[in-house]
């Protein structure tokens, strides 16, 4: 179980990092058994945004999110990885051109997928990594993505709010920075 305060804290941290707005419109298609669900149901209704609801099992189909996120003008939606890469060799991308923001988490996000993103999909879009268990509330580190990073590899990122991360070696030990 997730405690409500706990998704509160989630919820307004990603309202002070994002800044959801009522011109926003958020494309609920997680299942609502996953914790995704959680932000995609009640992030939206807490500023005013508008909310679309997918069909059942709208998820699985790219075409019909096409042309559901071009028909309802959807500016932020989420995807794991591995749906975020059949999404975008869909035919009809281009049509998705209100997509401001979309937020991946649940598997790693790798490099050449985010690469992939920034060309195809319309210019302004921007690609967010998010990582955590659900036990601590959907995510607990957030990462915004940059096009042709040096590095070549997609940070799992900081902490959220009121959150703290810790990197440990085999033997359970804090490593140092870096």
């Amino acid at each position: 179980m997730n405690q409500h305060d706990a998704i509160v804290n989630r919820l307004r941290w990603m309202q002070a990092e994002y800044a959801l707005t009522t011109d926003d419109v958020v494309l609920q298609k997680t299942p609502f058994s996953f914790d995704v669900s959680v932000w995609e149901f009640f992030w939206p209704l807490l500023v005013g945004a508008r909310l679309v609801m997918a069909r059942p099992d709208g998820h699985k189909d790219p075409g019909y999110l096409i042309d559901t996120i071009a028909r309802e003008r959807v500016t932020t939606l989420h995807f794991v990885p591995s749906m975020l890469g059949h999404f975008l060799e869909a035919p009809g991308l281009s049509a998705c051109e209100s997509v401001r923001r979309v937020i991946c988490s649940g598997e790693a996000l790798p490099y050449d997928l985010q690469q992939r993103f920034f060309e195809r999909m319309p210019a302004g879009a921007t690609l967010h990594n998010l990582y955590g268990p659900t036990e601590a509330a959907v995510d607990v580190s957030f990462w915004a993505c940059v096009n042709g990073d040096p590095r070549h590899v997609v940070p799992i990122g900081r902490p959220i709010a009121n959150t703290q991360l810790y990197v440990l070696d085999t033997r359970m030990q804090p490593v140092p920075v870096g």
